[in-house]
Formats: C-alpha cells, sequence, structure tokens
C-alpha cells in the first residue's frame, strides 16, 4: 500500500491518465470529423444525380370530376378506375357528403406540396445513387376514404399517395382509429413512409420464419431508410417519437438479454411478430413494469442495430446486404449493446 502513496507515482499516474484522456478526446474528434467530411463529400455527389419530380393532384381533379371530364380523367388515370364500376359510381361519389369533407379537408391541409416535392426529389437521388436501376415513378396524389392500411402504394412505376391518411393524428376523420395507428398520419411521415415502401421492396419477402430472420429483414429495411433520408431523424424513420426512440436506446441491452434468455431468437413461434414486430399499443414483454413504457416494433429497433454493426464489421456491399442470410448476418455482426 505504501507503494501508491509515493507522491510522485500518483503525479506521474494523474498525469498519464489526463494525457490519455485528451488523445481519447482528440482520436474521437478526429474521426468525428473525418466522417463529417467523408458525408459531405458523398451528398455533394448525391445532389448531381438527376431527377424529375412532379407531383400530379389526382385529388383536385376528382374533386372537380364531371360526366363530361370523366372519359379523360379515366384515359389518364386508368389504374384509379376499376372496369368493374360504371360511371354513373364515379359520378355520385363526387356529390357524396363524406367525400366533399374529404375534399375540404385535404386542400386545407396541403394547399402546396412543394416542400414534398424537395424531399421526394433527395429521396430518389439517395435511391437512385444505391440502386441506379430504380425508376423515377410517377407521383399522384389521391384521397381514399383514409384507407389508412395502403398509405403509400408503389405500383408499376406509379407512386400513390392518399393525403387524406395524413391530416394529423388529432384530426377528427381518425376519431375511432387506435393512438398507435394514428400517431404517424402525420404530414412529416409522408416521406419515411415512401422510403419504406422502397426499402420493404429492396429486401424482398421475409423468407426465414425465425424471430432472428424477422428481426434482420426488418433491420436490412431501416438501414436502407437510414441511407435514403439522411436529413431525418431515427425517430422518423422508426416512426417513433423522440421519447419512444430514447427509450429504446436506454434500453437495448436490457431487451437483447430479454430475447436471447428466453431463447427466442431461433423460435419459430409466430405470436412473437405481433408482440415485437408489428404495429400495437406497445410492445409485449408480459412484465407490467416494462409494457407500460415499450413502444411497438421494438424488435425491428434491434434488427437495425444488428445490421448496423454487421455493415460496420464487415467488408460488404449494400447488394452483398440484401442478399445475406439472417444467421450469417447475426454471426458476424459482432453485435454487443452496452450496459
Amino acid at each position: 500500500m505504501a507503494f501508491y502513496k509515493n507522491k510522485n507515482y500518483l503525479n506521474i499516474c494523474y498525469n498519464l491518465m489526463k494525457n490519455t484522456t485528451r488523445l481519447l478526446k482528440c482520436t474521437a474528434i478526429f474521426c468525428l470529423f473525418f466522417s463529417c467530411v467523408k458525408e459531405s463529400k458523398l451528398e455533394k455527389e448525391i445532389t448531381k444525380i438527376p431527377v424529375n419530380i412532379e407531383i400530379e393532384r389526382f385529388d383536385r381533379l376528382f374533386a372537380t370530376l364531371t360526366e363530361e371530364n370523366l372519359s379523360d380523367l379515366k384515359t389518364k388515370y386508368s389504374f384509379l378506375f376499376s372496369e368493374k364500376y360504371a360511371d354513373s359510381v364515379w359520378i355520385n361519389k363526387t356529390k357524396d357528403t363524406i367525400q366533399l369533407e374529404l375534399n375540404e379537408e385535404v386542400e386545407k391541409a396541403f394547399s402546396d406540396l412543394s416542400k414534398e416535392k424537395e424531399q421526394l426529389h433527395s429521396l430518389f437521388q439517395h435511391i437512385k445513387f444505391y440502386f441506379p436501376e430504380i425508376k423515377i415513378p410517377r407521383v399522384v396524389t389521391i384521397t381514399s376514404d383514409v384507407d389508412y392500411r395502403n398509405k403509400i402504394v408503389i405500383a408499376k412505376d406509379v407512386l400513390i399517395i392518399s393525403l387524406d391518411t395524413y391530416l394529423g393524428k388529432n384530426h377528427h376523420f381518425y376519431e375511432s382509429i387506435q393512438k398507435y395507428l394514428k400517431q404517424n398520419f402525420e404530414r412529416e411521415q409522408i416521406l419515411p413512409d415512401v422510403a419504406s415502401m422502397y426499402a420493404k421492396n429492396l429486401v424482398g419477402p421475409i423468407r426465414d420464419r425465425t424471430f432472428l430472420g424477422n428481426l434482420v429483414s426488418f433491420g436490412k429495411e431501416l438501414y436502407l431508410k437510414d441511407l435514403f433520408l439522411p436529413n431525418f431523424s431515427n425517430a422518423q424513420k422508426m416512426g417513433y417519437t423522440e421519447d419512444q426512440y430514447l427509450w429504446a436506446e436506454a434500453n437495448e441491452e436490457q431487451i437483447w438479454r430479454y430475447f436471447v434468455d428466453r431463447q427466442l431468437l431461433y423460435s419459430t413461434d409466430s405470436d412473437l411478430m405481433p408482440r415485437f414486430l408489428y404495429p400495437g399499443p406497445f410492445s409485449k414483454f408480459y412484465l407490467e413494469e416494462i409494457d407500460k413504457e415499450a413502444p411497438d416494433r421494438i424488435g425491428q429497433f434491434i434488427g437495425w442495430r444488428i445490421v448496423v454493426s454487421y455493415m460496420k464489421n464487415n467488408n460488404v456491399s449494400l447488394r452483398q446486404l440484401l442478399v445475406a442470410d439472417a444467421e450469417t448476418i447475426f454471426n458476424t455482426s459482432k453485435y454487443k449493446p452496452a450496459r
């Protein structure tokens, strides 16, 4: 013990610790600076990609539909008119009181879409940078009788956005809809939802029926969204509030331990998907103190973390990530959440 009481030794240790701390801080600052410079250079390259985006306001055109212009509208937007319905059905719909209110509320909320046009322009520049084969779609806005299960539809190079599902979570149209669903009926969620659909199409259907397979598949989607939407927060990419995302970050290690301790990773129990991966009021740990606070889809968050760790610790391309199986990704990810 007398050895550690030596003042010269203590001074040496103190100075060494202080210098080490300074070195670590400088190294961290340098790495952060280098990363920012690299990202800035990348973003400059992406902004050079030519993309032409126009938003076609079919919602407005339908609001002014008449017997005289119906034929022209059906020709130009044939994908929005089912052949099984007679012309009279469309004419009568334009006079329906609910449709008239939808038209009014959408026009009130979305009189101008210049911001969304700019955001879509940036989004597709990023998508084209990573996947040049993706075609720039024809963008069409509609009203859909608040069909919130199909807020965004991509089909045959057409991107359809249902504006009446983004009027704000407190809009009276949504009074009978569950709170956890209408949380994301906000205008700011349009771009994350569009990015989600493109990411989902690129990742493809989930083929691995295990819980881990599902985690990693959603993780791939979120990893792509992160690349496509650099100016959006992680919370927005997840469809979380900032508080929900902070909770997920703060409890990452405990969540992971729960999955591992209960041997859930290789389980094929279908009940795990609605509990931890699908939209709901909360993630169901069946622990009263946690279920009150845990946001839904917490498994997607963990899957994202695994994929981020995999890409950080392996020299693989984005396309290699998309075809890699869940077990390979997990085993080589070196994923270990901090305590």
